[in-house]
This record gives structure tokens, C-alpha cells and sequence, in this order.
């Protein structure tokens, strides 16, 4: 099987399996620069050692971070096991790199309100929900009008990271300012049809099964870009969502007119929202199923961002009278 036939076989099996883009893309970039490191010789021809050696190589010499090198590793099981239909990799001697034990930068509330003060428009409501839902970045812009729910206030998260569901709340604060982006976003999906457009990109199993669904408008993205682009999958001319750097644009302004000397993002906000939650007493259990994390190792990092602060511990010059 050649290079090109190969990674064609990757993006089928992918695609079969309805993985996101953004995993085709991260796993066909792997796989490449597996090929490469070893002198652009067939995976079929490698043996365990080779793959073993490359990820090493990746901890050792590249130093990456573990969440990279196991980005990596997934690729190249993926390409063994579901395409190359290979024996499970054993990786006896595989060095995994150290896991990151930076605390995240978090935002006091009032950090939070002076950010948001200097962001107005679409990007203002996404930073709210970010902030007041706990939302990556990618699942607020990747919401559909049928997932937000303003009668339970709850916003659906669908396919987010680790390709799980899950429910989060919706701001009593946002509702308002939702309700006028779905009707902005119903003119322009109406403008669309009238020019003989407006499909959405639905779940592969459901397009096929319903042919008409992708016109309706609850599939249609709350927050839609102004342009239209071209499918690199289907080829269907349609209306994607905003681009995510707008958004970390108007947060990076926003932060510097406000003064604060902190590096942040759109994941600031959300890192933000978690620990604010334990601090105002939530339980951790409550906060791991709003942020969809799998383990509740990963929550219990802002207990830690929590107990590095001067509420956990009392100074002792305090202390002195």
C-alpha cells in the first residue's frame, strides 16, 4: 500500500467512524511524521520497536508534554490496529513523558468582570458562557440552536472531548442575549435557503437517513460565521461557526485595557468558572460532570489552584500584631 493510499485509508476509517476533522487531521499529521522519522519506510515494514522508538524520541528529545505524545500514540494505534488490522502494540519500554504540573492562570470574579466590560457584541455572549457555563471554546462555538434548552436553562454539549455528552447550565444572565442571537442567526439561515443554501453538516448516519434534516434550522450554529465556506469532507458550500482566534483576539485586548497582567485565554475563563464553583462551595462531583471531565483527577486540579492561595493558608506576618 503507497504513502497516499494509505492516509486515504486512515481518512476512510475515520470518516466511518464519524471522528471529528480536527481528529483527521491531528492523526494524519502523526502518522506522516512517523513515516518520515523513519526514512519513509511502510508502517507495514516497522516493527513495534520502531514505534516505541518514536515515541521516545518525542519524550526525550523533543520533550514534548504528555498529552502531545499521547495525541501521538492514539494516531499510530488507530493506523495499526483499525486500518493495518496489526496485533495491539506492546510498548514494553516506552518512556512517557512527565505530565505538565503547571496550575492553570485563574481570574478573580472581579478580574472577570473587568474583562468582560471591554468586550462587547457576539464575543462578549460567548466569554459569558464561557465563563458562566464552563465551556471550551470549541463546544460554545460548536453549538446548534437545538442545543440550547431556555426552558430548563441548560445548555447540550454533543460529542465534546473524549466524543461524550453531556449537560451544562445556562446563565440566567445569558438567556436574554441568546434568544436575539438565535433570531440573528434564524435571518441569516433564511437568507441562505432563499439563495438556494443553507444546509447544515449533520452526523453522517442521520444525513443519510434523512435527507431534508440539514436545512432545518435547530442544526444551524448559534454563533455563524459571516462567510460561507466549503466542506473539505463533503464539499457542501455552507455557513460554519465563528473562528475561535476572533474570540481569543477580543479576550487578549480585553485583558490588556483592563491592566492585568495574567496570560489569558478562552480556557482562562473556563479554568475560572471551575474554581469558582469550589470556592462558593459546589461539590467537586458537580463540577467534573459540568466541565465532562472522565477523571476526577483532572477536576481536583483547582482544589490545588484553590489551597495555593492566602485563603488556605495565613501568612505569618498576619499574624503579628
Amino acid at each position: 500500500m503507497a504513502k497516499s493510499k494509505l492516509l486515504e485509508a486512515v481518512r476512510r476509517e475515520i470518516r466511518r467512524r464519524n471522528y471529528s476533522y480536527r481528529t483527521e487531521q491531528s492523526y494524519i499529521s502523526w502518522i506522516v511524521r512517523f513515516i518520515r522519522f523513519n526514512g519513509t519506510r511502510h508502517p507495514l515494514d516497522l516493527t513495534d520497536t520502531e514505534v516505541e522508538r518514536y515515541l521516545n524520541f518525542l519524550a526525550n528529545e523533543k520533550n514534548v508534554t504528555s498529552s502531545t505524545q499521547n495525541q501521538a500514540l492514539s494516531a499510530l494505534v488507530f493506523l495499526y490496529k483499525q486500518v493495518l488490522k496489526q496485533p495491539t502494540l506492546k510498548l514494553d519500554s516506552l518512556k512517557r513523558a512527565k505530565p505538565s504540573e503547571t496550575l492553570p492562570v485563574v481570574l478573580s470574579p472581579e478580574e472577570v468582570k473587568q474583562i468582560l466590560s471591554h468586550i462587547s457584541g457576539i464575543s462578549h455572549l460567548i466569554c459569558t458562557l464561557l465563563y458562566g457555563s464552563g465551556l471550551r471554546i470549541s463546544e460554545c462555538l460548536r453549538l446548534r440552536v437545538q442545543d440550547v434548552d431556555l426552558e430548563y436553562q441548560q445548555l447540550w454539549v454533543r460529542s465534546g472531548k473524549g466524543n461524550r455528552d453531556r449537560v451544562t447550565l445556562l446563565p440566567k444572565k445569558s438567556v436574554g442575549d441568546l434568544k436575539r442571537q438565535i433570531k440573528k442567526a434564524k435571518l441569516i439561515h433564511d437568507q441562505d435557503i432563499n439563495n438556494g443554501l443553507g444546509k447544515a453538516l449533520l452526523p453522517k448516519a442521520l444525513s443519510k437517513k434523512y435527507p431534508e434534516e440539514n436545512i432545518q434550522f435547530r442544526w444551524q450554529y448559534v454563533f455563524p460565521s459571516k462567510s460561507l465556506a466549503k466542506d473539505p469532507r463533503s464539499g457542501i458550500l455552507h455557513r460554519y461557526h465563528i473562528s475561535s482566534s476572533l474570540v481569543n483576539r477580543k479576550i487578549k485586548r480585553a485583558t490588556k485595557k483592563a491592566g492585568i497582567q495574567k496570560k489569558v485565554s478562552a480556557h482562562t475563563l473556563r479554568h475560572s468558572f471551575a474554581t469558582h464553583l469550589l470556592q462558593n462551595g459546589y461539590d467537586i462531583r458537580t463540577v467534573q460532570e459540568l466541565l465532562g471531565h472522565k477523571n476526577l483527577k483532572t477536576t481536583m486540579i483547582y482544589t490545588h489552584v484553590i489551597n495555593k492561595g492566602g485563603n488556605y493558608i495565613k501568612s505569618p506576618v498576619d499574624l503579628l500584631n
